[in-house]
């Protein structure tokens, strides 16, 4: 019943910020685009074309919990940034607790080297391409562009060759450290109403310290980003109990000391996710036109 709530709670988050926006504009969905297979199932993506491209991609991650589902697709989340010329992914990648964050990584990598191989298809410049996502999706979108690579040039798959490099990162509320939880020394699963979450690193009660210890490194973002990161916009509440306003405070005090171009919005008062996120996703749309200007 727990984890049945907790989920709950997290697509409420999600479903505040696809509520935010009002009228769709003039776009055109593209439904159950195939990026690529994961063990004989489909891995897909819904894109949402704009009337006049402006060249710039924005991908987002449909993510809640490190769980994601096609009914987590919205159209009017697109629209905040559709309104602005820019197409819009929102890729659906494999759930905890049948997948964990390295499957759901390369889930995310698959489809940015998918995007970019096909680029030209949508309008897109394939050297203009921002990554988002809330929660998990802010976390998975942290971790895609800090764990990036050039592509294999001896693949035959030439989705694979493909560079995964984003140019641009807007994120809400993610998790950036899992070892310094909302504060020094306090992992994450050490925290009761967080263990449910533990399946995506994968941890249990039975994993030794040590491993749980240096999983948690791995695959938080904080640890992983360099001098080269992208320019990266965070949105979060004060008041948000789940994810800390210490996560991003920690990534964006780490992204200054590299002198990684950087903005920390803190929204006072506000949770998990709000009604009326609009604004804020109009922020995220700002930053990219700042940044992926071409």
């Amino acid at each position: 019943m727990m984890v049945g709530t907790m989920r709950a709670r997290l697509i409420l988050a999600a479903l505040l910020i696809w509520s935010a926006t009002t009228a769709i504009a003039d776009q055109k969905r593209i439904s159950d685009v195939v990026y690529g297979h994961k063990e004989g199932v489909a891995l897909t993506m819904d894109v949402f074309e704009p009337s006049k491209p402006s060249g710039i991609g924005v991908i987002w991650v449909v993510s809640g919990g490190w769980w994601s589902n096609h009914s987590m697709i919205d159209p009017n989340l697109a629209q905040a940034f559709t309104s602005r010329g820019m197409t819009v992914f929102e890729v659906v990648h494999g759930s905890q607790p049948r997948f964990h964050i390295p499957d759901i990584l390369s889930d995310l990598h698959r489809a940015v080297r998918y995007i970019r191989t096909n680029a030209s298809t949508w309008g897109v410049d394939p050297n203009r391409i921002g990554i988002s996502g809330a929660s998990s999706g802010g976390h998975v979108a942290l971790m895609t562009a800090a764990t990036a690579d050039n592509g294999d040039p001896s693949s035959k798959d030439p989705v694979e060759t493909a560079s995964d490099k984003v140019e641009a990162v807007g994120v809400f509320f993610p998790p950036t450290d899992m070892l310094d939880f909302g504060k020094t020394g306090l992992d994450a699963f050490d925290i009761p109403a967080l263990r449910i979450f533990a399946p995506a690193v994968p941890v249990s009660n039975a994993t030794p310290r040590p491993e749980v210890e240096r999983l948690a490194k791995l695959y938080s973002p904080i640890y992983s980003v360099t001098a080269s990161f992208p320019p990266t916009l965070l949105i979060h509440g004060d008041a948000d109990k789940l994810v800390p306003l210490q996560q991003s405070q920690l990534l964006d005090a780490k992204l200054a000391e590299l002198k990684v171009p950087h903005k920390l919005i803190v929204e006072p008062g506000k949770g998990h996710g709000w009604q009326d996120m609009g604004p804020d996703l109009a922020q995220i749309a700002d930053w990219y036109a700042m940044y992926l200007k071409g």
